[in-house]
């Protein structure tokens, strides 16, 4: 009697998503065709969680809203529930494709479930403590330095005596606030030993110096792990065009991770000055005719690709070497 191989078909395990439109006082849950709302709340986002342990193989889907949804995100990760931040645009343009105009929390949290099934997000990872504590002062910082700026732009038009030595000490404030954020970071470097040799192999780079390096890992931090079209595309450094028929359209960026670019830019305006090929290659695509600000943006994205190149040099372990090459 001939044999013959039995095939086992594994059953494909569906995913069950959870639409979550976040708001600051509230969070609004499409589970499974039922509505809830809980509240945005450490004792909300438990109740959550426990509701949505009952079901199996959940998956929630939620919105980046500038924060409000930080609190949940982290609450879902240490409940080992997986979870989705996604691009509000994205869910929008989706809605919209579906003749969708109508906007409430009831909508979106159904949309943001409709959505989690037609595209199957990847869930988001979960961010380390170091992580988190190294977005938060970075953020302050360039806060702070965009008040100073500010501050300082304004100095010439202060007439009064009094108000110019409250300016002075308004600027002496900033300036404090400033070095006292540039301790934490280097304390947070002292405990995240890997964190400060990404630090150092970025600083190593002509133009990009260690604030830069520091704001850029923030929100950056899959920097090293990705290729060239990938990292451009993430920081909104990739050229897209925009034609129709006769019309012609310029290629332009967008999108993408405001405060990276933001960093890039200061990098490449000192870049051009002090690193020999970035200068060259400036110079190069100004002689051709190009507007000084697409020549910029032209080094914003090189500058990316090699911070991208020399992080993956730094984490790639040394191959060992051949009989061959070794010396006797």
């Amino acid at each position: 009697m001939s044999k013959h191989p039995i095939t086992i078909m594994k059953k494909s395990i569906a995913t069950v998503y959870v639409g979550v439109d976040v708001a600051k006082a509230t969070l609004q849950v499409h589970l499974q065709g039922r509505q809830f709302e809980v509240a945005n709340t450490p004792a909300g986002h438990k109740k959550l969680s426990q509701q949505l342990h009952k079901v199996p193989h959940t998956q929630v889907v939620c919105e980046a809203t500038g924060g409000y949804e930080q609190g949940l995100v982290e609450a879902l990760h240490q409940a080992h529930l997986p979870v989705s931040v996604v691009n509000p645009a994205q869910v929008r343009a989706a809605a919209q494709a579906q003749g969708q105009r109508a906007k409430s929390d009831r909508i979106d949290a159904a949309l943001l479930t409709d959505y989690g099934q037609r595209f199957q997000p990847k869930p988001t990872p979960p961010v380390s403590a170091v992580q988190r504590q190294l977005v938060a002062l970075t953020l302050w910082l360039q806060q702070l330095i965009t008040a100073q700026a500010t501050a300082k732009t304004q100095a010439e038009h202060h007439q009064a005596p009094f108000v110019r030595v409250q300016h002075q000490a308004l600027l002496a404030h900033y300036q404090t606030q400033i070095q006292a954020i540039e301790t934490e970071l280097q304390k947070l470097l002292q405990q995240d030993t890997a964190l400060a040799q990404r630090v150092e192999t970025l600083d190593a780079i002509k133009g990009i110096g260690q604030r830069t390096a520091l704001i850029v890992l923030a929100h950056f931090p899959e920097l090293g792990q990705l290729n060239r079209q990938q990292v451009a595309a993430l920081a909104g450094l990739a050229p897209w065009t925009r034609e129709s028929g006769t019309m012609k359209g310029k290629c332009c960026i967008g999108g993408g991770r405001p405060e990276v670019r933001l960093a890039l830019y200061m990098a490449s305006l000192s870049a051009v000055k002090s690193n020999p090929i970035l200068r060259e290659f400036y110079l190069r695509l100004r002689g051709k005719g190009k507007l000084a600000k697409v020549a910029l943006t032209a080094v914003m994205r090189k500058l990316l690709v090699y911070m991208n190149h020399e992080l993956k040099a730094w984490a790639t372990p040394p191959q060992p070497k051949s009989e061959v090459q070794q010396k006797p």
